[in-house]
């Protein structure tokens, strides 16, 4: 009898049901803040866009995915080692505890930002031991013929996890900033008690020494590198963006030079962290590429819906800038409702009859949805938005349960943990690249064709020309974050200036048309960049899905295949 046969036949309904609740508070608690930081800066009394503060901003943003995209490989070889469900245990211990402290922030301006800011890398590392490890204990639990339904729930509550975590963020900054992290409490407490107590170990961890200077070197090498993107995008010196900064530059190339030495002593060592023979496995090595540009696609749309609504679209529909972030959240539901309908459908039908087929499929949908967003005006039809929205969800859902199946069911059982961190590696670091790449995309093609349609507009409203120029050649990423953050720009850029206006002049300027109709042009401009590079990450993407081959799990007895057709497990060194 096997030990995932003598904890009974319910107990792999326990492990989807806690490990399902552990991965949804660990993604919304990633996004929940990304709507709320209006609220939670006012809370702790500090202006975000003020010279100097934009750092925390970003990082507020960008901590919690850097720290996940970091050591999530760390923390599922630990798993593998030392038992997944002990590694998972913790995680929920150390996420509850960050979030009581997070929503005990003593402080105030600068210093209330650093604890928030401190604290959610805490409560990132326990996020990362529950991602870590949710997937190899679903792969325990389950049998083959159900492991992409259990993992197809538990990846598509994880990318719902994101997108709800906005609407969250929406709905409780409005009670206050603080509820933004009560929440995690009761659920994060409650959820530690339920693992402690449900939770079994039913695959033996294998003992081993831990690759200290591989762990150095990767989190070294990915936090400089990831670290050096998030500062790219800060403007530097007279340009909009900060890649000419030499210390960015120095921390690309640093951190490139790291993760290259890593990979070597990773070759060197006898019991490696990042097994990279597992990339010999066919299934593997194609699943994660394709989960790699997915994931920076996936980021690179969520952000940009969030600003193309909040900036555009609600304003020129009578939305004040303040109200913005909420009913983002809400118009956005379409693509949650997309994941939550083709996730545990495709996972249940990868099951019979293959992952490759479904994740390929899902993969030219999102492609064709991102077509779509490319054809539809700034000022859309809602439903034509909508519908474009719930295809690019149900892709995405179709997409990432049987390509999680194929990835957790390709490796040997002993490999699972460093299996499931790797997988959530690249998702991670895909999502923080996104922020990197696309943010600085749309900012690139604002600094071009925003400055003279900003100068002329104020002009023609009655701003002094010297003020109009002044402004129009203050870098866009203030102008950007400002409507990412609900406010409304020309007010923020404007300032004491309004008081010296008339009232019509004051009106027209800070009214829902002007902003919104001004940037309009420049803005689509971007968005067609945007969403051309995301169509082409997409297309990539389905062209490594199909080309993972005719997928035969690593748990399963061998079938002939002709030689060269097909990867096979992966060498135990």
């Amino acid at each position: 009898m096997t030990r995932a046969e003598r904890v009974g036949p319910h107990y792999k309904w326990i492990a989807l049901s806690n490990t399902t609740l552990g991965v949804l508070i660990a993604t919304m608690d990633a996004s929940i803040v990304i709507i709320s930081l209006p609220a939670i800066f006012r809370g702790i009394g500090l202006d975000p866009l003020a010279p100097g503060n934009i750092g925390y901003l970003l990082w507020m943003i960008l901590g919690y995915l850097l720290v996940s995209a970091v050591l999530v490989v760390v923390l599922g070889r630990l798993g593998d080692m030392f038992g997944r469900v002990r590694i998972y245990n913790l995680g929920f211990l150390v996420f509850a505890c960050a979030s009581v402290a997070l929503s005990l922030d003593p402080f105030s301006a600068g210093a209330g930002a650093l604890w928030l800011i401190l604290w959610r890398i805490v409560q990132a590392f326990g996020g990362s031991m529950l991602t870590a490890n949710s997937a190899a204990i679903l792969t325990d639990a389950f049998p083959p013929r159900q492991r992409g339904m259990a993992l197809g729930i538990n990846q598509i509550t994880a990318l719902a996890g994101q997108f709800l975590g906005l609407l969250a963020g929406g709905l409780l900054a409005v009670i206050h900033w603080r509820a933004v992290f009560w929440v995690s409490v009761p659920i994060s407490v409650v959820g530690t008690i339920w693992s402690y107590r449900s939770l079994r170990e039913t695959a033996s961890g294998r003992r081993g020494r831990i690759d200290w200077l591989g762990n150095v070197t990767f989190a070294a090498g990915a936090g400089i590198l990831l670290a050096g993107i998030t500062y790219g995008i800060q403007p530097y010196g007279g340009a909009a963006t900060g890649w000419g900064n030499p210390t960015v530059l120095a921390g690309l190339i640093g951190g490139v030079v790291l993760l290259a030495l890593f990979c070597l002593i990773e070759t060197r060592v006898k019991e490696p962290m990042f097994r990279l023979s597992l990339f010999r496995v066919q299934a593997f090595a194609m699943g994660n590429l394709a989960a790699l540009l997915t994931a920076i696609a996936r980021g690179g749309l969520q952000f940009m819906l969030i600003i193309w609504l909040q900036g555009v679209w609600l304003p020129l529909h009578g939305y004040a800038f303040e109200d913005t972030p909420l009913w983002a959240g809400i118009f956005m539901l379409p693509l949650t409702a997309g994941f939550l309908v083709a996730g545990p459908i495709s996972g249940y039908l990868s099951d019979r009859f293959g992952a490759r087929l479904f994740s390929t499929t899902g993969l030219v949908v999102m492609a064709g949805a991102f077509v779509g967003l490319l054809l539809v005006p700034v000022n859309f039809s809602y439903p034509v938005f909508a519908l474009l929205l719930l295809l690019s969800g149900l892709g995405q859902g179709m997409f990432s349960s049987p390509n999680t199946s194929s990835i957790m069911g390709s490796v040997p059982a002993e490999y699972r943990g460093v299996a499931s961190g790797m997988r959530s590696t690249f998702q991670n670091s895909g999502t923080a690249l996104s922020i990197g790449v696309f943010f600085s995309l749309m900012i690139s093609g604002l600094a071009s064709s925003l400055p003279p349609a900003l100068s002329s507009g104020l002009q023609a409203n009655g701003v002094p020309a010297a003020t109009a120029h002044q402004l129009a050649s203050l870098p866009p990423v203030s102008t950007l974050f400002a409507t990412f953050l609900g406010e409304n720009p020309i007010r923020h850029l404007l300032g004491p200036t309004l008081s010296h206006l008339s009232a019509v002049r004051r009106d027209a300027l800070t009214g829902f048309g002007f902003f919104p109709g001004l940037v309009s042009g420049p803005f689509h401009h971007g968005l067609a960049i945007v969403f051309g590079v995301a169509t082409a990450m997409a297309l990539i993407s389905a062209a490594a899905s199909a080309l993972r081959g005719r997928h035969q799990r690593a748990d399963e007895p061998p079938r002939p295949t002709p030689k060269g057709r097909q990867w096979r497990k992966a060498p135990s060194s």
